[in-house]
């Protein structure tokens, strides 16, 4: 929100948002002399590079998937509301998936394949149960907040909310699953390929799912 509000203050906001830049940039020179000879350190930096470069990209088409929602006439108040935390919860839900495989694949508890997904079926149906109920709840508040209860706001926000809901899980879930089972095969860090791609990856998905939600609603 600062930063929005400072590029549309004019040049000496802009300016100001170049100096914040140059102040990360000056304390990245800093340290990375005094640490890049560092094994962990190197080795960190380096798998961390091509995951934020991808997830960079991916962003680039959360937003575009965006533009499109906001384009579409059916697009409401109360469901640009409730996106902020529609987004945030769909990541939380790929993490989970993610995180709890890669545990139970350290644990041996998982053969690194992808048909091993049945054995986490519980724990995903489990995800999924409580992130719709969420979900429901994100649109009452919503609904709520901006003084829409009714039934023809509930008949007109809530079914977006579950299909978009359905299509991202279904979606994050897999893609979550993949690269655990990936970085696990490959011997690499989870926590710089699965969070931050995950994160990013469920961004676009639910973005994109509510965008397809609107157009099956209309």
């Amino acid at each position: 929100i600062v930063v929005l509000n400072l590029y549309f203050f004019g040049s000496t906001g802009r300016w100001a948002i170049m100096l914040l830049g140059l102040v990360n940039v000056s304390l990245v020179l800093a340290i990375l002399p005094r640490s890049i000879r560092h094994t962990e350190f190197s080795g960190a930096l380096k798998e961390a590079l091509g995951t934020m470069l991808l997830v960079s990209f991916l962003v680039n088409i959360t937003g575009t998937f965006l533009l499109a929602v906001n384009s579409l006439a059916v697009a409401q108040d109360t469901i640009f509301t409730a996106y902020p935390a529609m987004i945030d919860l769909m990541g939380d839900v790929g993490l989970i998936v993610g995180t709890t495989a890669t545990t139970k694949l350290a644990l041996g508890f998982l053969s690194p394949s992808f048909s091993s997904i049945k054995k986490h079926a519980k724990n995903i149906f489990s995800i999924w149960a409580a992130s719709f109920l969420l979900f429901i709840v994100l649109g009452f508040f919503s609904l709520i907040i901006n003084e829409a209860l009714s039934w023809e706001g509930i008949i007109s926000l809530l079914p977006v909310l579950v299909i978009s809901n359905i299509i991202s899980f279904v979606a994050i879930s897999i893609i979550s699953y993949g690269i655990s089972i990936l970085t696990f095969k490959r011997g690499l860090d989870p926590d710089n390929f699965v969070i931050p791609i995950v994160s990013a990856l469920a961004d676009s998905f639910m973005t994109a799912a509510l965008f397809v939600a609107l157009l099956l609603m209309m």
